[in-house]
């Protein structure tokens, strides 16, 4: 009785750890969108070249967590979980301290990269501890609880750049960060992790997910279905000032992109929920993703007929856009679910980072696509809203491809491990 009453106290303690580490990645994850404008500003950069360098610093951000996502999940499976939660910690937050001292763009990007490198590592690391710990019928509400608790950083994100100078926000996302180390020292590896050790079979071999084809296929697959998620984010939520300048939106009812992240997570936060909660009613992982990715096709249609009206519209329809892509919680407990021990850790920690990632090819596109849809050599507000929905259809092609391959893991066994 009193070793039950341990392990659960001991479960509720690391869920409520990994809820809280994932609420601060995402606070400093989203801060940089949500004070983009008012920070290029504060170095300098003028109003010509705010979108420039806010997409430029956002691709180094991304890019350090492609990196990050590799090394911290490669770490993960070698050397504990653990280990990975309190150096992500540690880097990120020291690096989003740094960010608040910036003086101009490329000490900036530079700050971006290292703080993106030290995000990687957390979402993964919670995810996989609480997917091993927790039971395999109860661990989709734990997996949901950190994620509904970690989006809801985004919020307080937005909140806190409300009330304080841009670089208070971010001394702020840093202190927080390490002040959470004091409460993981009571954590335990995991016991899944622990046993796979003791075997003499490789660990965190990223290569493996390459070696065949069912892995491979498993692997790239559960990404494309979230890269629906991060399209939507850096096209239509990061950039809501410049979409709603494109839609034709009158200039005193162009939304602040600070205010329409704060309202998607909010959304987010609650489709997080809702997620969460249908793939275990439902006893269907696979379900609940179409459910979620067919509610992203619809508010991406409200985006454009319904958002242009006002100021008022646009927020209540990104609060609904958030919702629609609040899938996340599914997302990573399926991919958790997907693959064994010895490589588990390495696949929850970058098949999010490549998904976030998936942010540079996707702006790439777009521009390129602006280009080909200038009309007579000019760009206009139709030019961006084309270039945007090529990218979608082919982003949402990919995603239901990609859904309709992906095989149930609803209570699925995870003390196993890829040979």
């Amino acid at each position: 009785m009193l070793n039950q009453e341990r392990k659960d106290k001991n479960v509720g303690l690391l869920v409520l750890v990994a809820a809280l580490g994932y609420f601060v990645d995402i606070y400093d994850l989203l801060l940089f969108g949500i004070v983009r404008l008012e920070s290029l500003r504060g170095i300098g950069i003028g109003e010509t070249d705010l979108e420039h360098y806010g997409t430029l610093l956002l691709n180094w951000q991304m890019g350090g967590m492609l990196l990050g996502g590799i090394f911290w999940g490669i770490l993960g499976d070698k050397k504990g979980r653990l280990s990975v939660l309190f150096g992500s910690i540690v880097l990120y937050s020291l690096a989003n301290i740094a960010n608040g001292f910036v003086q101009d763009v490329w000490t900036y990007a530079v700050l971006r990269f290292i703080a993106g490198v030290g995000l990687a590592g957390e979402l993964g690391a919670g995810i996989t501890l609480v997917s091993e710990t927790m039971s395999k019928d109860k661990r989709g509400w734990g997996t949901t609880i950190v994620a509904t608790v970690g989006v809801f950083g985004a919020v307080v994100a937005a909140l806190v750049a409300g009330l304080v100078e841009w670089r208070t926000s971010y001394f702020i996302g840093g202190g927080m960060g390490l002040l959470l180390l004091l409460l993981r020292i009571g954590v335990y590896e995991s016991g899944m992790y622990m046993e796979s050790k003791t075997l003499r079979i490789q660990r965190g071999n990223i290569f493996m997910l390459f070696s065949s084809w069912k892995l491979f296929s498993k692997y790239f697959g559960i990404i494309l279905i979230a890269v629906p998620v991060w399209y939507v984010m850096s096209l239509y939520i990061l950039l809501s000032k410049e979409m709603g300048q494109a839609m034709g939106m009158a200039p005193d009812q162009i939304p602040a992109p600070g205010k329409s992240i704060m309202f998607a997570y909010i959304g987010i936060t609650v489709g997080d929920i809702a997620s969460g909660v249908l793939s275990q009613v439902l006893r269907s992982r696979k379900k609940a993703l179409l459910v979620f990715l067919l509610l992203t096709l619809v508010a991406l249609v409200l985006y454009y007929t319904v958002a242009p009206q006002s100021r008022t519209m646009f927020y209540a329809v990104a609060t609904f856009l958030g919702f629609a892509t609040g899938y996340w919680a599914v997302f990573m407990t399926t991919a958790a679910e997907l693959f064994g021990t010895n490589i588990r850790s390495t696949v929850t920690t970058t098949a999010p980072n490549f998904v976030r990632g998936a942010v540079i090819p996707i702006t790439l596109l777009f521009g390129l696509f602006k280009g080909f849809f200038l009309e007579d050599g000019q760009a206009t507000g139709q030019t961006q809203i084309n270039a945007a929905l090529s990218v979608g259809v082919i982003v949402f092609a990919l995603a239901f491809l990609s859904w309709y391959n992906l095989k149930e893991t609803y209570g699925k066994e995870l003390n196993y491990n890829e040979q």
